[in-house]
C-alpha cells in the first residue's frame, strides 16, 4: 500500500530517463509489473507548459491501467513550481507521484535538483511537502514517494536521515532507496546492508532499487533487506521477461521468435507514439538490448546491429528483423 493506493504486487518498473514513456510502462505491465513509474519529468517544463513535455511525457494510455497504478516522476528544486507541476500531473490522471532526489547527473544536480537535494534537506522537505499539497486528484490526495540515494559521497548515510524527515515532516508514502552514493552513479555494489537498516529505520515502506539485474539477485536482495518491494531499472532493458520470472514464476529464457515478436510490438507502439520518422531514430537505442537475445554469432549480431542503426524507415527495420525468422525461431 502507498497510502490508500493498492499496488497488486511487489515488483515495479523504475523511472528510466529518456526511455520510460507510456508504452515502455505498458510493456512492463504486460509482463507482470505491479506499478510503473515514468521517466524523469522536469517540474519546470510542466509548470511552464512545455508542449512536448505535457503532451508526450505526461501521456498515460488507458491500456496501462489494467496492470496496476501509474506514477509520474518529477524533478525540481523549487517548492512552488513543484506544487504547480504536481497539480497538473494529478489532472493528467496519475495514480501517484514520485520525486527524484537521487539523480547524480551533473546537469540536474547543478540546478539544485536530483541528488543535490540530499545536501539541502530543508529544501528537500519543502519540495516534497509542496508536491503533496498540489497532488490532488478526483479521489483526493495522491500518494507521493521519493527516490533517493544513500548519500552524496562514499561512506555517507545522509540520504537515510533525509528519508526519515521526508516521511515524518513531509508525509511521503514510501521511499525508493538506491543504496549507492551519488558520486559513484551506477558503479560498484549496492550496500544492501544499509538498505536493511533503512527498512528498520523508516516508518514507511522502503522500495529497493539498484543493481537488480537478474532474478537471482532480486530475490537475494529482497530477502536480505526486508524491503516492501523492488523496483527494476536497467535489468529489464530488453528483458521484460524478468518481470514474468519474478511475478509468475517463468523459468525459461525467451525463444528467438518471442524476442522478435516483442521487438515488433515495440516498433508499432513507438510509431503510434512518435510517428514513423521520430520512431526510427528513437528505436536505435533499443536494438542493443534485444539483439543479444537472438542467439546469433558475434559477427552476424554485429552486422544486424549496424544495419538496424543505418535503417532510415521502419519498413527497412521490419525487413531486417524478418530475415531472422529462421529455422531456430520456428523450432522454438
Amino acid at each position: 500500500m502507498l497510502g490508500n493506493l493498492r499496488v497488486p504486487n511487489r515488483v515495479l518498473l523504475a523511472p528510466l530517463a529518456g526511455i520510460g514513456n507510456w508504452f515502455v510502462r505498458l510493456q512492463a505491465k504486460r509482463y507482470g509489473a505491479g506499478m510503473a513509474v515514468s521517466e524523469m519529468v522536469s517540474s519546470h517544463a510542466v509548470h511552464y507548459g512545455n508542449r512536448r513535455t505535457c503532451t508526450e511525457m505526461l501521456r498515460i494510455d488507458p491500456r496501462e491501467r489494467a496492470g496496476g497504478p501509474v506514477s509520474i516522476q518529477l524533478f525540481g528544486e523549487d517548492p512552488e513550481v513543484m506544487r504547480s507541476a504536481a497539480a497538473q500531473v494529478a489532472r493528467a490522471g496519475a495514480d501517484a507521484i514520485d520525486i527524484n532526489m537521487g539523480c547524480p547527473v551533473r546537469k540536474v544536480c547543478k540546478t539544485g535538483a536530483g541528488a543535490a537535494l540530499i545536501g539541502d534537506p530543508d529544501r528537500a522537505v519543502q519540495v516534497a511537502r509542496a508536491a503533496l499539497d498540489g497532488a490532488v486528484g478526483e479521489g483526493g490526495g495522491l500518494p507521493v514517494t521519493v527516490k533517493l540515494r544513500s548519500g552524496l559521497r562514499v561512506g555517507e548515510s545522509s540520504g537515510l536521515l533525509l528519508a526519515r524527515r521526508l516521511v515524518e515532516e513531509a508525509g511521503v508514502a514510501a521511499v525508493v532507496f538506491h543504496p549507492r552514493p551519488a558520486e559513484v552513479q551506477h558503479r560498484g555494489a549496492p550496500d544492501y546492508e544499509l538498505a536493511a537498516r533503512a527498512v528498520a529505520f523508516l516508518p514507511a515502506p522502503v522500495i529497493l532499487t539498484g543493481g537488480l539485474s537478474s532474478g537471482e539477485r532480486v530475490r537475494e536482495a529482497f530477502r536480505a533487506t526486508g524491503a516492501a518491494a523492488v523496483m527494476l531499472a536497467r535489468g529489464v532493458l530488453g528483458n521484460p521477461w524478468l518481470f514474468s520470472a519474478l511475478v509468475h514464476g517463468r523459468e525459461r529464457a525467451p525463444a528467438r521468435a518471442e524476442v522478435l515478436q516483442e521487438l515488433a510490438w515495440m516498433i508499432e507502439r513507438a510509431s503510434e507514439h512518435l510517428g514513423e520518422m521520430r520512431a526510427v531514430r528513437y528505436l536505435r537505442k533499443f536494438y542493443p538490448w534485444y539483439i543479444p537475445r537472438l542467439a546469433l554469432g558475434s559477427a552476424e549480431a554485429g552486422e544486424l546491429q549496424a544495419e538496424l542503426q543505418r535503417a532510415e524507415t521502419l519498413a527497412e527495420v521490419r525487413a531486417l528483423l524478418a530475415r531472422q525468422q529462421g529455422p531456430l525461431a520456428q523450432a522454438a
